[in-house]
């Protein structure tokens, strides 16, 4: 009764494990996710595959070939130009930062749009005469990728498609990591309800193998604190150091690979699994405005720190510290609520919008287009039901997550169900890492519609889609069987 009662209360607090021996009286367990078995392997090989193929050429036609093909080819070739300009004057010089060159003595502007010499010069072997430096990230990747340049004996094309291959495949993996933790957490239907949402969306097919997004770092936060949590259940109850730390090194990761696109989303994603553990641990009020309090402290310093790096990269090319403080207010105010009157008229207009059209605009945008699979001449079925809005998704959760609130099943015990409550409300609060960027940085938005539905998928979406996974399986109940492991 005793070894029975201690398993139990192990499965209730999420621990489940195997018995390994019992000596003088004391009983061991082994957590069943140290066993690591061989589905885990399958399902993350079956992950990571997919994804892949996804991403680095269009495997599963998601997107339109053409789109894919050409997507952030202006901003990826900063990258190429960063790679041109490591192999002529060395890897740090300008300060490290990505940038745009010329083939002649004339500097160049980002307005000018010379961004197909970038990939010439460095497909040719050819030098810049000028080098224009991007200002508004630190580029570790291209940092890195230079240092990969430097030391891979390839020929440069063979070398770019190795370095987008390389991007597809982290990025495969940071979502594979994100698509293992809603197996541990909900079983086998949640998790490809949610591999299955990655792999429709035409935006992260777009951006999965983008040397400059560098897509894996905006993920690698969220899939580390899973997993921190999920492993030091009780966390809350004893400390937040160890919290604070993992979120300040994952922030910091991510604003030197990938700069401050999304940056608020990022930072309200992390929180979203400590908001799920909260309540499912019954963490009382205080403690929960603790953690958050260190999360957003912990953040806000690995952006600062970040900040300060970019500041002197930018005082290293143009004379002063100061002067990358300036790039920076600069850039801030253009991206979110500025004085319009202090900005060129293009920009003006973005500055001067309604903060309700923007996000009206995200809510119509196209999550799945299901044209690229049956082209379909009549106009109001190919624009309103073929093409899966971003509204319809919000609309469809709702639902369903009603529906795995209210309904019972005689397979699901209580401590499933306070899982399921603690998912719904955890995706209904990953709704605000969007709209975050679309209110906050509403100038940007207003702008970049050609990239920033992206961020519906961080992490709404998929959390969106692993309640959807849930009711199918409460509907049914031989599949639960089937599907059912240690939650």
């Amino acid at each position: 009764m005793e070894v029975k009662e201690k398993i139990e209360r192990q499965e209730e607090e999420g621990q489940g494990g195997v018995i390994l021996t019992s000596q003088g009286g004391i009983l061991f367990l082994r957590p069943k996710w140290l066993t690591f078995p061989l589905r885990i392997i399958v399902i993350c090989s079956f992950s990571v595959i997919t994804l892949f193929l996804g991403f680095f050429m269009n495997y599963w036609g998601v997107a339109d070939q053409e789109w894919f093909a050409n997507h952030q080819l202006d901003t990826e070739s900063s990258i190429m130009g960063r790679m041109v300009k490591s192999r002529q004057d060395g890897i740090f010089s300008d300060g490290g930062l990505e940038g745009l060159g010329s083939l002649n003595n004339t500097p160049v502007f980002f307005d000018d749009k010379p961004f197909r010499n970038q990939y010439l010069a460095y497909f040719t072997g050819r030098s810049f005469g000028a080098y224009t430096t991007y200002n508004s990230q630190i580029g570790g990747q291209g940092i890195l990728l230079s240092m990969l340049d430097k030391f891979i004996p390839l020929p440069p094309r063979v070398k770019y498609s190795l370095f987008r291959a390389l991007t597809s495949l982290l990025t495969a993996i940071s979502l594979t990591g994100i698509i293992l933790w809603f197996y541990l957490e909900f079983g086998l239907t949640a998790a490809l309800f949610v591999l299955a949402s990655a792999v429709l969306s035409q935006w992260l097919t777009v951006f999965g193998r983008n040397i400059a997004w560098s897509l894996w770092a905006f993920y690698l936060p969220i899939a580390a604190i899973m997993y921190y949590l999920k492993f030091k259940r009780g966390l809350m109850n004893t400390g937040r150091s160890t919290f604070g730390v993992i979120i300040f090194i994952m922030i910091f990761i991510k604003c030197l690979f990938s700069g401050y696109d999304y940056i608020t989303t990022v930072a309200i994603m992390v929180i979203v699994p400590f908001v799920y553990y909260s309540i499912l641990d019954r963490l009382n009020f205080r403690k929960f405005l603790a953690g958050l309090f260190t999360a957003a402290f912990s953040s806000c310093l690995a952006i600062l720190l970040s900040l300060i790096i970019l500041c002197v990269q930018i005082g290293s090319v143009k004379g002063s510290f100061l002067d990358g403080i300036d790039h920076l207010v600069y850039s801030f105010e253009k991206r979110t609520h500025g004085k319009s009157s202090n900005f060129p008229s293009e920009i003006a207009s973005s500055l001067e919008s309604s903060t309700t059209h923007v996000v009206a605009t995200y809510l119509a945008g196209t999550y799945f287009d299901a044209t690229n699979y049956l082209p379909c001449s009549n106009p109001f079925i190919s624009t309103y039901l073929l093409k899966v809005r971003y509204l319809y998704l919000i609309l469809l959760f709702m639902i369903m997550s009603r529906l795995l609130y209210f309904r019972g099943n005689k397979c699901v015990n209580e401590n499933e169900k306070r899982k399921h409550l603690a998912l719904i409300l955890a995706t209904w609060f990953s709704i605000l890492a969007p709209l975050s960027w679309f209110i906050i940085f509403k100038g940007h938005s207003y702008i970049h519609t050609h990239m920033n539905y992206i961020i519906w998928q961080m992490p709404f979406v998929f959390f969106g889609f692993a309640i959807c996974g849930l009711v199918v399986k409460s509907l049914s109940p031989n599949l639960i069987c089937l599907t059912r492991h240690s939650t």
